[in-house]
């Protein structure tokens, strides 16, 4: 499979959704197909790209803003992105789509969509813990919000599907908008098949 264009997939969702996880599962995926693909964790770019920001509104966002930045001047040199931030700001998250679209990049996002009570149980960290019981403070979807996607094209249920399925739907999106041929499909491989339903704290 190959892409003409480029394209960003951007995951959102709260901390222990899965979405590292998925990210570079589907990285590698794509990869195999050889397509060019550049992963932005947003782990990664906090440590590097946005050093030195907090976890106030403003801070949040610019940062996206920054992922948002790279990701277009990326596709828009025909390199696929995935993008895995929490972003829990719609309007940023909106804002980085329009700035994508605008170089005549497709932008998917990609929902993570896991129950607080399921992530609390992954949580080796008891983050969630934690700021359940007020000893972290800007906890995104405890002490901070976090605004779900309201339309977004693709929607992973990480506490129900396994990490094979999760990366079929994207997959499927991304045949479905052209961005990668249908031609070589395989359907489920044994690479895919052989991925059990274990979603990290990412």
């Amino acid at each position: 499979m190959t892409h003409n264009k480029g394209f960003v997939l951007w995951f959102t969702g709260l901390s222990g959704a899965g979405k590292t996880t998925l990210a570079t599962a589907l990285a590698a995926d794509l990869a195999k197909r050889g397509v060019k693909v550049e992963l932005l964790d947003g782990d990664e770019v906090r440590t590097n790209l946005s050093k030195g920001l907090g976890f106030s509104k403003e801070d949040r966002d610019t940062n996206i803003r920054r992922i948002g930045y790279v990701s277009r001047l990326l596709a828009r040199n025909n390199v696929g992105v995935i993008a895995a931030a929490i972003s829990p700001y719609r309007a940023v998250r909106n804002e980085v789509r329009r700035s994508i679209e605008a170089e005549g990049a497709a932008f998917i996002e990609v929902f993570a969509k896991c129950p607080i009570e399921v992530l609390a149980e992954r949580d080796v960290k008891d983050l969630y813990k934690k700021a359940m019981a007020g000893e972290i403070k800007e906890f995104t979807g405890v002490s901070d919000p976090y605004e779900e996607p309201l339309a977004p094209e693709v929607i992973v249920e990480t506490d129900s599907e396994t990490i094979a399925e999760s990366t079929r739907k994207i997959l499927d999106e991304l045949e479905r908008k052209n961005i990668l041929s249908i031609e070589g499909r395989s359907g489920n491989s044994q690479d895919e098949m052989a991925v059990e339903n274990v979603f990290e704290a990412a």
